[in-house]
């Protein structure tokens, strides 16, 4: 029986964690099956999702909290098991754009949640405009939409929403 665990690091960025970490992993029979890794400002994160026998994620349990230390990482470690298949879901791509103002992404996800959508990934990011160097947001983001919805409905709901935020969204079905 395969058994899953999910682990989240963070610490000041360097040449190399990804790779010792993928190591430990490796070196304990453990499989990457998930993973994510961004530098934000100085800093590495990281949250992957290894499965194994019950022993060989045991093994790799035991080593992280020496691994953290000698990359100097706070490594926060939790068994979960694989998520259940969404049959009754539709699977759609969210990209918002927008001049950058506080609070657009709570908007957002209060838009979602108020419908019983549930966010799957999410990205967002700042930049400044080209030629104009006026501060920008990006959102990229996998929703589910429930079966029991009427998915124009929903669609034009959310332009409307855009729209009255001065958001340029798009909504469209998931694309890999």
């Amino acid at each position: 029986m395969e058994h899953f665990l999910v682990l989240s690091a963070l610490g000041a960025d360097r040449t190399g964690i990804v790779d010792e970490l993928a190591r430990a992993a490796s070196e304990t029979r453990c499989n990457i099956a998930d993973s994510r890794m961004i530098v934000m400002g100085q800093e590495f994160a990281l949250i992957m999702m290894v499965s194994g026998t019950w022993d060989a994620i045991a093994k790799l349990e035991a080593q992280l909290p020496n691994l953290g230390k000698r990359l100097g990482l706070a490594i926060i470690t939790k068994r979960t098991e694989p998520r259940a298949v969404q049959t009754e879901a539709m699977p759609y791509n969210v990209h918002v754009i927008a001049l950058d103002n506080p609070g657009i992404v709570h908007e957002i996800a209060n838009f979602f949640a108020v419908q019983g959508i549930n966010i799957e990934a999410m990205e967002t990011s700042t930049y400044a405009a080209p030629h104009t160097g006026s501060p920008m947001f990006a959102l990229s983001m996998t929703v589910n939409i429930p079966a029991r919805l009427h998915v124009a409905t929903l669609r034009e709901n959310f332009m409307l929403f855009c729209d009255d935020r001065n958001l340029d969204a798009i909504i469209e079905p998931f694309k890999t």
